[in-house]
């Protein structure tokens, strides 16, 4: 593994971090957003959104000869939206309200949301560490060779 796969895969990996907070940041913004988008001509909530992420597949032996480059890391494979119910809230008053006075809210659980984004952002700093770990090595490296 040269020293630039290193700096790679820190890269990929604070690329997916800065997406997964993204997308975070946008879950809380919305926890309390009973129109959403429009669904059939009806209002729909905000649907939680949730990051999958998968690591990229290092080279077997067999590879590494062809691929001299080859990247390992992370990689977002899609942003999915969350399949859990709606909270249903009583306000007959709102004019969101259905027959029976419920209001939809959003899935969104704005304490698991501030886990999530804590620890994403603690894997961005471990990544920034990591990354700059290694760009210290480089520029060590060609210190040496003055």
């Amino acid at each position: 593994m040269s020293i630039f796969q290193t700096l790679s895969i820190s890269g990929s990996a604070l690329t997916a971090n800065r997406l997964k907070l993204d997308v975070v940041s946008s879950n809380i913004a919305n926890a309390n957003t009973a129109r959403g988008r429009l669904v059939n001509g009806e209002w729909q909530p905000y649907r939680r959104k949730m990051v999958e992420m998968t690591p990229n597949k290092p080279p077997t032996f067999m590879n590494y000869l062809q691929q001299e480059l080859s990247l390992s890391g992370v990689h977002v494979n899609k942003i999915v939206e969350d399949t859990t119910p709606f909270q249903a809230v009583y306000d007959p008053s709102n004019p969101d309200s259905n027959k029976q006075g419920y209001v939809m809210m959003p899935n969104v659980d704005v304490t698991k949301e501030m886990v999530d984004l804590m620890s994403t952002s603690r894997a961005y700093e471990a990544n920034v560490t990591a990354f700059n770990a290694g760009k210290s090595m480089l520029l060590k490296a060609l210190e040496i060779g003055r």
